[in-house]
């Protein structure tokens, strides 16, 4: 763990790893953007991401630039570093938990990273703006799973038990949120669990209990107990009840604000890459589902691939990013201020071109 004190309850991911809803997207880089130079850099860009949705929106940008590394690989993997073209290469590394990365965006071994956005805004407060966010990778992952045919919409949760994992951190103040948004705070019953595995297990014992589950897990829990079902997506629920152009934002890309000083250019190349790696994945599950696979993150295709349309990669940027990200922010720091590090960051956390 850095010796910049990130603690693990500031650590937790939102469900990345985990859970998802319906509404794809994809984008290109702000207009604000600079064009690209007449003189392309030389640099080598170290990427940092997560075994999770995060990283699903990458993979055909991984393929293309410098092959799929493996799971957990090494940043120093030689083989994960190969040129992009026009004098830019990209190093990746895919990480199974959060506490793996921050530590390296803090030191400067890593230049961009795929966190969850809560992590990206005590990033932000620990280097004292030493990171800024160049886009929302991946929106709410979370959904109601349920046998119980009487669960048709978000308000059906009156009355019932609700079995998720996530306590202390964004998953719990999300749903909250939402239950307050719905009028049924003091209806709803929440059972916490400590893993989703936990979770899976009360709906494989009682098909009409409720669970809320991410992605890619939820998919998989169907497809080993297909009397449930997945019935609510949390990110549709946030669309219908926020009106602010916030959204349910669990994933987003950071940067070293000092690279991206340096180096508008290889900001802009890999935004460009990136929203046309999503395209490529929404547009294709099945051939994305081999990459996947081949990077760690789902063990079989056939659950990818199933998995990839409720896992809401996209590719937000520009002012669309900064009023998707801060409000969703907002409702984590009025929960708690420390998960999103004590404070809201200030406008300069917003990459909107130079």
């Amino acid at each position: 763990m850095s010796t910049m004190n990130l603690t693990r309850r500031q650590l937790f991911a939102a469900g990345l790893g985990l859970g998802g809803a319906f509404a794809l997207a994809a984008c290109s880089p702000a207009s604000s953007d600079p064009a690209p130079s007449a003189e392309p850099e030389d640099v080598t860009v170290r990427v940092a991401s997560l075994k999770g949705p995060t990283t699903i929106g990458l993979v055909s940008m991984m393929d293309q630039t410098s092959g799929i590394p493996e799971a957990d690989s090494s940043q120093d993997d030689e083989k994960s570093d190969s040129s992009a073209g026009d004098g830019v290469s990209y190093q990746y590394a895919i990480s199974a938990s959060p506490d793996e990365v921050l530590p390296q965006v803090i030191s400067g071994s890593v230049d961009i990273a795929l966190v969850p956005s809560n992590a990206a805004a005590v990033l932000y407060n620990k280097t004292k703006g030493g990171v800024q966010t160049i886009d929302v990778n991946t929106l709410g992952v979370l959904s109601v799973v349920t046998g119980d045919a009487s669960v048709t919409d978000f308000e059906a949760l009156a009355g019932k038990t609700v079995y998720v994992s996530g306590k202390g951190a964004s998953p719990e103040y999300t749903l909250n949120y939402l239950l307050g948004k719905a009028g049924i705070s003091d209806k709803v019953s929440v059972e916490w669990k400590s893993e989703h595995e936990e979770v899976a297990a009360v709906l494989a014992n009682d098909a009409n209990a409720v669970g809320i589950l991410p992605e890619p897990f939820a998919t998989a829990t169907i497809a080993k107990n297909p009397v449930v079902s997945s019935v609510v997506s949390l990110t549709d629920v946030w669309k219908r009840y926020v009106d602010d152009g916030s959204q349910f934002v669990m994933g987003v890309t950071v940067v070293r604000s000092d690279f991206a000083k340096d180096h508008p250019e290889v900001v802009r190349d890999f935004l460009q890459r990136h929203a046309a790696s999503v395209d490529a994945v929404n547009d294709d599950p099945e051939a994305a589902a081999k990459l996947v696979v081949k990077a760690g993150i789902v063990a079989k295709e056939p659950i990818a691939k199933k998995a990839i349309p409720g896992c809401n990669v996209v590719c937000l940027t520009g002012t669309q990013m900064k009023d998707a990200l801060e409000g969703y922010l907002q409702v984590l720091f009025d929960a708690d201020p420390t998960s999103v590090g004590g404070y809201m960051p200030a406008d300069d956390f917003y990459y909107l071109g130079e």
